[in-house]
């Protein structure tokens, strides 16, 4: 169950910080004004809010694992947002990251 609250955690801070900078972005560079960039800057201090629910208790292993879920999720949300298409190189270098996340998270380790 931990694994799975874990994973879910991390989407959600994905959703948060990826989606914050996404509204930030479209505040600025699309122009849509300071209700988009004040509805960012509440998402991302949300995301940083749902970091710190995470199980494990290190703060550079979280942060560290959560860059690789940012990366594969940074693609993702902008396929579904902005109609980006990722080369194969794209998705082999999130996948990368994502074993990566694994590996930091998830490896067994001595208590």
């Amino acid at each position: 169950m931990t694994v799975t609250r874990s994973i879910l955690l991390f989407l959600l801070a994905a959703v948060a910080e990826i989606g914050g900078a996404w509204l930030i972005w479209q505040g600025v560079r699309e122009h849509r004004g300071w209700v988009w960039m004040g509805a960012g800057v509440v998402a991302l201090g949300l995301y940083g809010f749902v970091a710190t629910l995470q199980p494990d208790a290190s703060f550079g292993r979280i942060l560290a694992a959560y860059g690789g879920v940012f990366v594969a999720g940074s693609l993702l949300w902008g396929m579904v947002a902005d109609g980006f298409r990722p080369d194969r190189w794209d998705v082999a270098g999130a996948l990368v990251c994502l074993v990566g996340v694994a590996l930091i998270m998830y490896a067994p380790r001595p208590s």
